[in-house]
């Protein structure tokens, strides 16, 4: 090999490791901030808390508008107790016979100690001349000789499933506040008697997510059973949808069968199955922000990634503001500037990062750079990047799917799921008490009235 082709050979491999290296370092620099990889990943660095969100001008606590919770006189207390002064707490005579002059109210708001009541249904016999023996039907809640009743039942469903209490201490907990001993087998057992009650609901949940305008897909794995599932998550800002699937792709997608028929749009974070749906997409850009903070910390002498971030925050500011004023759009005038900042800004990336042409050494396509494959993906789907200021219906980001999701990873922390069984029925039940708090309906009056025999079902939506 001549001198000239060693130096090429050696020239380009050194170009390679280059490469390799800045990769790995960009790697290891990769945390939760900065990237969609969850905090207990965050294992050789662990960063402060920063928040992405931009200063606003906001001050701290409840916001104007936003509703709030005060303790207020009532009219109609259940009790009165007057308390008469016998004596002048000046010279000291006695006040008996004088009259009163005014009165002074303090309302003390408690909870009456709590005792289970016992109701007994009597199931008459009669028998009919033609000798047939009728006895009468039980009510749904009276399951058995003696059995706890819808509201026991409820509250320990609520507690399993929304606060994460486990089971012992759940037990523990009926048995102190409401007097009730209850075993640690029956507590095991409640949801797999309340989820076969809540199909009605889930179908009809389901439809009604498929129906909306807007609606948010994500997908996170959890161990059920001793094995890897994938958690799948389709939801709106009144609704809530859960499928436990051993498959992330496009099984699992149509298994949930809410995207194969839906006509609105659908929110998520850029995974390349939703792709193969022919809807409307938009992405979140709360991974974008975090990608773009990556970029800015693997090229500090670059500028364009915190200016393209900069430009979305005040897109969705624009956003925020024609909501507010009861805009169907963000003026020409507003959004024209700032989409070509956009589009400047993302211009100058591209240029700074180009592409790779150079074949992958293992074979196949060239791989391209972290930094340079996020420019592609913001450059090629650029409206589905921009869709929440074109269309103000569609929010900034998909943390509507997230947050609906977000509390399995808590459970699965606390307590897991040793059968697939279990998982399902957990997450059944979570699913409808997502929903019914997101409507504004009593949870524990949602779960009796499940018990009972009449869950509540999501409005049948019109349309598309």
């Amino acid at each position: 090999m001549s001198q000239a082709a060693t130096i090429a050979m050696l020239r380009g491999e050194v170009e390679r490791l280059t490469v390799r290296v800045a990769e790995l370092e960009r790697q290891l620099k990769t945390n939760s901030q900065n990237s969609s990889k969850p905090p207990s990943r965050d294992v050789y660095s662990k960063p402060a808390p920063r928040s992405l969100r931009r200063k606003t001008d906001r001050g701290q606590g409840k916001q104007p508008g936003s509703a709030g919770a005060s303790l207020k006189l009532a009219d109609d207390p259940d009790a009165v107790i007057d308390h008469v002064p016998s004596a002048c707490s000046g010279c000291g005579r006695g006040l008996r016979h004088r009259p009163s002059v005014g009165v002074v109210r303090r309302q003390v708001h408690d909870l009456p100690e709590i005792s289970p009541v016992v109701t007994e249904h009597r199931l008459h016999q009669r028998r009919c001349g033609c000798g047939l023996l009728t006895t009468a039907v039980a009510p749904a809640e009276a399951t058995a000789p003696a059995c706890y009743g819808p509201n026991i039942t409820a509250l320990a469903a609520y507690l399993l499933t929304y606060q994460h209490v486990p089971i012992v201490r759940a037990a523990e907990l009926l048995a102190e506040v409401a007097g009730t001993s209850v075993s640690t087998g029956w507590v095991a057992s409640v949801l797999g008697r309340v989820a076969p009650a809540l199909e009605p609901f889930v179908e009809a949940t389901r439809d009604a997510v498929r129906r909306a305008p807007v609606a948010h897909f994500d997908e996170t794995a959890l161990r059920a059973g001793g094995a890897r599932w994938w958690l799948h998550a389709a939801s709106t800002t009144t609704l809530t949808t859960y499928l436990l699937h051993p498959k992330r792709g496009r099984d699992a997608i149509n298994a949930l069968n809410i995207l194969p028929g839906f006509a609105g749009v659908a929110v998520h974070d850029g995974w390349h199955p939703y792709r193969t749906y022919d809807v409307t997409h938009a992405l979140c850009n709360a991974h974008h922000q975090r990608e773009l903070l990556a970029a800015a910390e693997t090229h500090p002498d670059q500028d364009w990634p915190t200016l393209l971030g900069g430009v979305l925050d005040e897109l969705n500011t624009a956003a925020h503001t024609a909501r507010e004023l009861d805009l169907d759009e963000i003026p020409a005038d507003v959004l024209t500037p700032l989409t070509s900042r956009f589009d400047t800004h993302l211009a100058t990336g591209l240029q700074l990062h180009t592409r790779n042409h150079t074949g992958h050494p293992k074979g196949g396509r060239p791989s391209q750079s972290t930094t340079r494959a996020l420019l592609e993906r913001l450059h090629k789907y650029r409206d589905d990047v921009l869709r929440f200021a074109l269309d103000l219906t569609v929010p900034f980001t998909n943390n509507q799917a997230e947050r609906d999701i977000r509390m399995t990873k808590t459970q699965l922390k606390l307590a897991g799921w040793r059968t697939t069984t279990g998982a399902t029925t957990w997450l059944t039940v979570r699913s409808y008490i997502s929903t019914t708090r997101k409507n504004g309906i009593n949870i524990l009056t949602a779960l009796r009235n499940a018990i009972t025999g009449n869950p509540w079902l999501p409005p049948n939506p019109a349309p598309t």
